[in-house]
């Protein structure tokens, strides 16, 4: 029987503790991404994003599996930004936000294997999204990351302490996109026990 690999046991980017900011060097990692604008708790382009994506990691994931390497669809991922960074902070005027929602894949998916997954899901009841699919790297390099529980309208307070005390404080600035991965699934989990870390690409100031 094929071991299942959860890139969440084996990968140091998903170690994070409530409290505490750390550093730490991230390796260029695969994903599934789709790009788009406006309140995720609202806009269609953020339910047809998830509807398009979800597919094609699990088809990926069958795949894998038949051909002898099973493994735990990572957790979902976005990068969000916007044009006043204060709109993630103070003032979470998501209407500003842009977001490109991922999934992480492992490192032996190959390009083949995701146009096939592609052409897969889009032969039956195809995504509204699909053709905004793109699988790609993410080279963030260096970041700054913590562990936030909670639900995701009280991360603000966290953020403009990574953003404005931490970061300066280590001789960094920000760089990049700011970077959410949801542990918790917000259908299940009640919003005071959701987990999402949290993410900042940065650079030596």
């Amino acid at each position: 029987m094929a071991v299942k690999t959860d890139l969440k046991k084996t990968l140091d980017g998903f170690r994070a503790r409530q409290g505490e900011f750390r550093v730490l060097e991230l390796a260029p990692l695969p994903y599934l991404m789709i790009d788009g604008h406006g309140d995720p708790n609202t806009a269609q382009a953020y339910a047809d994003a998830l509807a398009a994506l979800y597919p094609v990691a699990y088809k990926l994931k069958f795949a894998s599996k038949k051909d002898g390497r099973d493994y735990v669809v990572p957790p979902l991922e976005a990068l969000w930004w916007a044009e006043d960074m204060a709109a993630f902070t103070s003032a979470r005027d998501k209407s500003q936000w842009d977001w490109t929602v991922m999934i992480m894949t492992p490192e032996w998916i190959t390009r083949q294997m995701f146009e096939e997954a592609v052409v897969t899901v889009g032969a039956k009841d195809r995504p509204a999204s699909l053709e905004k699919m793109r699988w790609e790297t993410l080279a963030e390099g260096t970041c700054v990351q913590t562990l936030h529980v909670g639900p995701y309208d009280a991360e603000g307070p966290v953020l403009a302490e990574m953003h404005e005390r931490f970061i300066p404080g280590q001789g960094l600035r920000m760089t990049g996109k700011h970077h959410e991965i949801y542990l918790g699934d917000p259908r299940r989990v009640e919003p005071a026990k959701l987990r999402t870390i949290l993410r900042q690409p940065v650079l030596r100031a």
